[in-house]
């Protein structure tokens, strides 16, 4: 059982309940952190990878994605529960010892250590994602450090400056890869780091527009064929990967609703597409299932949908049901 998957299922039930839903979400709150506490948390402060069934380990590894969902997590919760001093304390402590750790000597953080290569601007893109949490709820001091840390590595190194988009894959030094690793871009993740952009930009005091606006509008441009987004395209904006996931039609929903409001040339129609393309996905007759992945046809790929899934769902739903 992956790790990013219980901090995902802990933030989907905080969420849940601050969006109105009457389940049992304080219960599963509470047992997807003490799991993590129990099972996941490594002697020095890290968290592993995974566990099987039973709590025993499977990969002892650190990956900087993972602790960017458990931080994610602990801010959710932390809102969810009436602000305990203990989680703020722990999450405190995670960002330290990943400072100690993982600090990569120009900026942001390795992938892992002994270092793996190459690095990459997804993790980081969560890690945003989760001290932006920590920041929009009241919380500053070493959560707005390091988003500012984040921020100031994006525009610096991820975003290429002729395109405005986003760089998937990066050396040790931060400079991309050659080839066509880092020629890669994908669509998703634009529209994902188009709305933090736009989050931290408020949050931080930065002016972020130009690069939020370039953004959206190589996602928007570039990125979606057929009504939907698809996988990949290269540095050109040339199709790479026609075929298309579930969170990609939610991040451009969430992206819509937020930065599309005010920058789009055709908000409303870019909503609605969105919509549509995320209920092609949807299993008919079957509420609560999905389908991951639509070839390159657009036709569903009968296969096993990954439960993470579901932290991108309520992510991309959140602003119609009522986030403020």
């Amino acid at each position: 059982m992956r790790l990013r998957v219980q901090a995902r299922q802990v933030f989907v039930y905080a969420e849940a309940g601050r969006l109105g839903w009457n389940g049992p979400w304080r219960a599963a709150v509470e047992h997807g952190l003490k799991s993590l506490g129990a099972f996941y948390l490594r002697p020095d402060g890290l968290y592993r990878s995974s566990i099987d069934a039973t709590g025993n380990v499977v990969s002892d590894t650190v990956d900087i994605y993972d602790q960017s969902f458990v931080l994610l997590c602990l801010a959710s919760a932390w809102q969810a529960q009436d602000k305990p001093l203990a989680l703020r304390s722990a999450a405190e402590d995670l960002l330290r010892q990943l400072r100690r750790l993982l600090a990569h000597p120009v900026a942001g953080f390795e992938e892992a250590r002994p270092r793996t290569l190459p690095l990459r601007a997804n993790p980081h893109m969560h890690l945003l994602e989760a001290m932006l949490a920590w920041v929009e709820l009241g919380e500053g001091g070493l959560f707005r450090e390091v988003a500012r840390e984040i921020v100031d590595l994006a525009t610096r190194h991820f975003i290429d400056a002729g395109t405005g988009a986003i760089g998937e894959f990066f050396d040790g030094d931060w400079q991309v890869c050659e080839g066509d690793l880092g020629a890669l871009r994908e669509p998703g993740h634009q529209f994902e780091w188009a709305y933090l952009l736009d989050q931290a930009a408020s949050l931080l005091g930065m002016d972020l527009g130009g690069a939020v606006r370039r953004l959206y509008a190589f996602g928007t441009i570039h990125g979606v064929a057929d009504g939907r987004v698809i996988a990949a395209v290269d540095a050109e904006g040339r199709i790479v990967d026609r075929s298309s996931r579930l969170w990609q039609q939610t991040e451009r929903l969430r992206a819509a609703l937020t930065v599309g409001a005010a920058i789009s040339v055709r908000p409303e129609a870019d909503v609605l597409e969105s919509i549509a393309a995320f209920r092609r996905f949807l299993l008919p007759g079957s509420p609560g299932l999905w389908h991951d992945r639509l070839d390159a046809e657009g036709r569903a790929i009968v296969e096993a949908a990954p439960a993470s899934s579901l932290y991108h769902i309520v992510t991309g739903l959140s602003y119609l049901i009522g986030k403020s």
